[in-house]
């Protein structure tokens, strides 16, 4: 069984959180990196597990996350995903 890898991220007020890693994710141009974790929460009828994507980037020597806001940007990712899983 694979070792789960949590880390700590600090949101913009300051707030600490422990969150899973799924995965992360590269584009295509190696000129974005996401980083892709889970809160341990679950919604909906199928009880779905809720996962988060957010951007990495390097702020000195701390790695910092940022939210994705641009449709295109959110289209990429969605690429991205969907060659990890296979599905076309």
């Amino acid at each position: 069984m694979e070792e789960k890898e949590f880390v700590e991220i600090v949101d913009s007020e300051g707030n600490k959180t422990k969150v899973e890693i799924v995965t992360y994710l590269t584009s295509n141009d190696k000129l974005k990196n996401y980083v892709v974790y889970t809160k341990g929460e679950f919604r909906g009828e199928n009880n779905g597990r809720v996962i988060y994507i957010s951007k990495i980037y390097k702020n000195g020597d701390d790695l910092k996350i940022e939210e994705i806001t641009s449709d295109s940007e959110w289209l990429e990712v969605q690429q991205l995903l969907k060659r990890i899983a296979n599905v076309d």
